[in-house]
């Protein structure tokens, strides 16, 4: 399957599923998301050495907003089904800078919800995040300013 046929494939798969749903395509909304995306980036740099919980936290954001510009842009939303997971899989199908979505999100969570032997944030694990989801800002800001993104049929 090429990638294209690849991409179809695991987004109509998700649209099966109910796990993404068909809203409007729109490029203003894609990049309302990848400014707020840059934002979050800005802010978790701002704090990464008074809060490095809070700096992965907005990096995650960051990669999350990045992400939902995509399906915004392709007329596709997650669902309360499909949530985060969701859309890093519609994301990824998309650009492989989406690749760590998961690392992130996953880690993210640990922080958020803690067991007893959780380790802390540390400055590095916030500064890899954020580096990681600069990335992903930047692929989808190339994606969409190449115009490689096209309503889904």
């Amino acid at each position: 399957m090429t990638g294209r046929g690849a991409k179809k494939a695991v987004l109509q798969g998700l649209l099966d599923a109910g796990r993404l749903e068909r809203v409007p395509a729109s490029a203003t909304l894609a990049e309302r998301l990848v400014a707020e995306a840059r934002g979050h980036l800005q802010a978790a740099d701002a704090v990464l050495t008074l809060d490095p919980g809070g700096s992965l936290h907005l990096a995650y954001g960051a990669a999350r907003k990045a992400a939902g510009a995509l399906l915004a842009a392709q007329g596709l939303r997650a669902t309360t089904r499909g949530g985060h997971v969701a859309v890093h899989e519609a994301a990824g199908a998309c650009s492989a800078a989406f690749g760590a979505f998961t690392l992130i999100r996953r880690r993210r969570h640990d922080s958020e919800y803690p067991r007893p032997d959780t380790p802390t944030v540390t400055t590095v694990d916030a500064s890899e995040a954020l580096r990681k989801a600069g990335e992903m800002v930047a692929s989808a800001e190339r994606l969409l300013e190449e115009g490689r993104l096209r309503e889904f049929r």
